[in-house]
């Protein structure tokens, strides 16, 4: 927004960038155009101040529908001022002279002109439609007539404000026709949902059978092989014991005809053996019947002394000596 600077009897205006400034002397312009810096003299000329930015104006319309329900249609329109003089021609952009109390009402006049054609071409798009049809799927249509509206008219264009952009938001009915409207699809979606859920907890239900047949069928598995490989350890231990009786059964057979082969052996042995012992001892007792009773006494006393246990001493009296000399010699004793 420009300044002034107030100076005795002059005063020096510096206007921004986005300001159009329009002074007007004796009725005629003598200065417009943005970014103005001048002089002038107090009490001679006016001075409008026109912003050319763009300038964004949201608001809420009410209207009713063909079935006298009240729509609210939230509405966001954007305008620039393109012709500057014909604003402030239009329109109060004042900005000397004027109280220091009160501001300059253009912008608020330009809001409420495009306040009221939306709310003319939403009234007459929505009241021939039911609610029904205004709330479900309308929001397009409705926002092209709203822009064409803007288009159309004359009074925008002869002011020189141009409409940039025009967006309908929402169509919404009150509140209270708007829960009960919501209250079926609520039902509907609560319904989905507990359908979801019951679905989810039959989906887990089938879940926890199909693990627990799963487990159960597994065990099932375990029980068998453990079945089997009991019934193959049996078998194994049957065959193995069988065989291992199998083999001591003819280890034993052929220890049977080790030892009666080698009893045969011996018998054989022993009868030879026994047979030489035999002629050995005939021979040995032809020769002492041959010899003599010496010798055979002789022979005697030596296998006596062979097999008789050892003595530390002995003592032979005479009586002894001759005792045993008598009986070798088979002499007596006198008297005896």
């Amino acid at each position: 927004m420009g300044t002034l600077h107030h100076h005795p009897f002059l005063i020096r205006y510096q206007g921004g960038a986005g300001d159009h400034v329009v002074q007007i002397r004796a009725g005629r312009t003598v200065r417009s155009g943005v970014g103005q810096s001048f002089w002038l003299r107090a009490g001679r000329c006016a001075l409008a101040e026109v912003p050319t930015a763009n300038r964004a104006h949201s608001f809420l319309v009410q209207v009713p529908s063909a079935d006298q329900q009240n729509v609210s249609a939230q509405v966001a329109i954007t305008y620039r001022i393109e012709d500057a003089e014909a604003a402030a021609s239009h329109y109060d952009f004042d900005l000397y002279p004027r109280d220091a109390s009160n501001d300059a009402q253009g912008l608020w006049q330009i809001d409420e002109t495009v306040t009221r054609i939306a709310h003319s071409a939403l009234a007459s798009s929505i009241g021939a439609m039911p609610l029904s049809d205004a709330i479900s799927g309308s929001l397009e249509r409705v926002g092209s007539v709203l822009a064409q509206a803007f288009a159309d008219d004359e009074q925008l264009r002869a002011t020189g404000v141009a409409v940039v952009d025009v967006r309908l938001m929402s169509l919404r009915p009150d509140e209270g026709v708007e829960s009960s409207l919501r209250a079926p699809l609520l039902e509907q979606l609560q319904a989905e949902a507990d359908r979801a859920l019951y679905e989810r907890r039959a989906l887990a239900v089938e879940r926890e059978s199909q693990i627990s047949e799963n487990e159960m069928q597994s065990k099932l598995d375990l029980a068998r092989k453990r079945a089997d490989l009991v019934d193959q350890e049996g078998h194994n231990a049957r065959r193995e014991a069988e065989e291992k009786a199998a083999a001591d059964a003819i280890a034993v057979e052929a220890e049977a005809r080790r030892i009666v082969e080698k009893a045969k052996a011996y018998e054989a042995d022993w009868k030879t053996a026994g047979a030489a012992r035999t002629a050995t001892d005939a021979s040995y007792v032809r020769a002492l019947g041959e010899a003599g009773p010496e010798v055979a006494r002789a022979v005697a006393l030596k296998e006596l002394a062979k097999n008789m246990p050892s003595f530390g001493d002995i003592t032979i009296t005479a009586d002894v000596l001759s005792d045993l000399v008598s009986a070798f010699t088979g002499s007596k004793k006198a008297g005896k």
